[in-house]
């Protein structure tokens, strides 16, 4: 595939910023939302794991009882989307196998995979509960940042938000009998003509203060 010019590509990551404000009158288009859901299933993970789950809460009244356990900030309801990004809880033999199963579903070579599926549920046996769910947890980070990428290259606005009590989000969701928890929320949409920070410049330390070449 022929690459993006590097004007492209940096014009599409300085246009993007965190939305403080939504215009809740905008809405993402079908094509262009399917486009961003893609983008998450390609995410890559350790080992091809994908610890996680996406979930797209479309129900506004919902997403208004989100608020109060948002600390308050709107972008959850009044963004086009709220994407929730969830890590199982669960990981174990049993997703390893899955795994197994789709890849060879999908490449082929049944049964021929078994030393791979061993170091896998080695490496996640070898880890108590709660290093594994941070090994999951900080998986989704990755996901995020697919995730905003790929709205930026849409011009698509998106805010990443880790305030919020994910508890509260578990219970109003459902997410504890699926064997998961909120990790991390992205609404997505586009800025309100009033977001004062849409305007302002980045702040960014210089890139020889952030980037070490040895």
């Amino acid at each position: 595939m022929p690459p993006i010019s590097t004007d492209h590509l940096l014009e599409a990551l300085n246009w993007r910023y965190a939305t403080k404000q939504f215009d809740p009158e905008k809405k993402i288009s079908e094509e262009n939302w399917a486009a961003l859901e893609d983008s998450l299933v390609l995410t890559p993970s350790s080992f091809g794991l994908q610890p996680w789950e996406f979930v797209i809460v479309k129900n506004q009244e919902i997403r208004e009882s989100l608020v109060e356990h948002s600390w308050g900030q709107r972008q959850v309801a009044d963004a086009s989307h709220l994407l929730v990004i969830t890590f199982r809880t669960d990981m174990g033999d049993e997703q390893v196998d899955r795994f197994i199963s789709s890849t060879e579903a999908t490449r082929g070579g049944e049964g021929t995979h078994g030393p791979y599926r061993d170091m896998m549920a080695g490496f996640i046996e070898r880890m108590d509960m709660a290093q594994t769910m941070n090994w999951a947890k900080m998986q989704t980070y990755i996901a995020l940042g697919q995730f905003m990428t790929s709205a930026a290259m849409l011009a698509i606005d998106a805010c990443p938000m880790e305030g919020f009590v994910a508890e509260k989000y578990d219970e109003i969701l459902g997410l504890k009998e699926k064997n998961l928890t909120a990790s991390v929320l992205c609404p997505a949409g586009y800025r309100s003509a009033d977001d004062k920070y849409a305007s302002l410049p980045k702040v960014r330390f210089e890139r020889n203060e952030l980037i070490t070449v040895i």
